[in-house]
């Protein structure tokens, strides 16, 4: 089977990459703004600009513009390297339109911060730092170097030194503050979304595994009776010889029997049918099939179950749901890759919520990142990597886990047995890492989520 993680590689390569005719689009509009300002500032103003370089700089955009709709297709995607070129290409052509304009006597130099932003908001962070760094050293040229404003009487329109320094100030640093807000936001919404689609696909891959155990379980059940009515008869038959009257009868049932599982292949090869007796199990049932998988990796697994005080001896009935399974499974894989030779899975119970225990001997969670188990694409600390070398998880499997489980309607709670104030299981002789996870009886339990009484004919599995 395929590893989704190869996809969602893919899909964080492409996610910086934007459409061309976006960035034709934002060109136009600053290519009308800066006319604009020209103009205004000739005609109304009466700046003495130079005009003739002005329009070389806005007509070099224009034909960028122009070239780009001609070459490119209208779906045209630029790559992270083309993206880098275009960004720069708009900084260095409005910079230039400063330095012809009084530089950062111009209040129009704040403009210098839209490439920035752009940049920290689809790019990396090397082509990030790069456009950053080539603004600040822009800007600092621009405050010493740069054709001076005139009137129509040939005064010279400056402000004080102070305020050119203070200017210099402020754009440097909203380059510095926005930049890295603007990618530490970028970055986190390209992970969550990386990470709720590779939610999804898990889920969508556990659901096909669930729909085709329903299928497999129908046809064990469908078919056992005629199937063994046939070797029933056909031992009967090898005994007796062909012309005995009294086998005639035997002879028909088998011929009966042979119709009926054809007819029963015949509508399991159209559709399938989903066995209703699947869709809910004992609690302990479930835990053993989200556990089954790391059953034989060099690890004990320890399985409990038992009441509480007022939850009666019968354990729960719970919905099969695919996120259940695979929460639990990712949980259970997680302990098995850290502990030192034992997990514990505990699961107890009471009158309104039931309660599942997930611990394990090794080293617990790393202190640092406690407080933010669940998000995608953590960062290990070196320390953590000279513990586990050949771990290379980032967090998406319990940010799996933890998405799966809270969507069937459980609370997470997270700790580890070495720390003297966790509340989750105090006293605990398991000194590792501790996942408790929490449900309302009634938002799994099957006889009150689905109803008590009989559960009906199986329906088709509609494909």
């Amino acid at each position: 089977m395929s590893d989704p993680t190869i996809g969602l590689m893919s899909g964080q390569e492409r996610s910086h990459w934007i459409r061309l005719r976006t960035l034709i689009l934002l060109r136009w509009v600053a290519i009308v703004g800066q006319v604009t300002a020209i103009t205004f500032a000739q005609r109304m103003f009466d700046l003495q600009l130079e005009l003739l370089l002005c329009y070389v700089a806005v007509g070099i955009s224009v034909a960028g513009n122009l070239s780009a709709m001609v070459l490119f297709p209208e779906n045209k995607r630029l790559s992270e390297f083309e993206n880098f070129l275009t960004i720069l290409f708009d900084l260095l052509q409005l910079s230039f339109l400063l330095y012809l304009t009084g530089g950062l006597h111009n209040p129009f130099a704040l403009l210098l911060l839209g490439p920035v932003t752009i940049s920290a908001s689809m790019m990396r962070l090397r082509s990030t730092l790069i456009i950053g760094a080539v603004t600040i050293i822009v800007v600092t040229l621009l405050a010493e170097f740069h054709l001076p404003l005139r009137t129509g009487q040939g005064f010279i329109l400056r402000i004080p030194d102070i305020f050119v320094f203070g200017n210099w100030v402020a754009i440097v640093i909203a380059v510095l503050f926005f930049g890295g807000y603007s990618y530490k936001i970028a970055a986190e919404m390209r992970s969550m979304s990386d990470a709720l689609a590779a939610t999804q696909m898990a889920l969508a891959r556990e659901q096909k595994l669930t729909d085709l155990g329903g299928v497999v379980a129908a046809a064990a059940h469908e078919m056992g009776t005629p199937l063994a009515t046939i070797k029933l008869a056909s031992a009967e038959l090898m005994d007796e010889l062909e012309d005995q009257p009294d086998l005639r009868e035997d002879a028909a049932l088998i011929r009966e029997q042979a119709d009926r599982c054809r007819d029963i292949l015949r509508s399991m090869g159209r559709a399938g049918k989903d066995d209703l007796h699947l869709r809910q199990a004992p609690v302990s049932a479930v835990i053993q099939e989200a556990a089954e998988p790391h059953m034989h990796r060099g690890k004990f697994i320890h399985v409990t179950e038992g009441p509480e005080e007022d939850g009666g001896q019968q354990q729960p009935t719970i919905l099969r749901k695919p996120e259940i399974i695979h929460g639990l499974r990712n949980l259970v894989q997680n302990a098995v890759d850290f502990a030192a030779a034992n997990v514990w899975v505990e699961t107890s119970w009471t009158r309104s919520q039931l309660k599942i225990l997930i611990m394990d001997d090794g080293h617990g969670y790393p202190p640092h990142i406690i407080g933010r188990i669940g998000d995608p694409f953590m960062r290990r600390r070196r320390s953590d990597r000279r513990q586990r070398p050949e771990y290379e998880g980032m967090g998406l499997g319990l940010f799996i886990a933890k998405t799966l489980l809270e969507r069937s309607g459980a609370q997470l709670r997270f700790a580890n047995g070495t720390d003297p104030y966790q509340k989750i299981c105090p006293g605990t002789e398991h000194r590792g890492a501790i996942v408790e996870v929490t449900w309302p009886r009634s938002k799994v339990e099957a006889d009150t989520v689905a109803g008590r009484g009989a559960l009906g004919q199986n329906q088709p599995l509609k494909i």
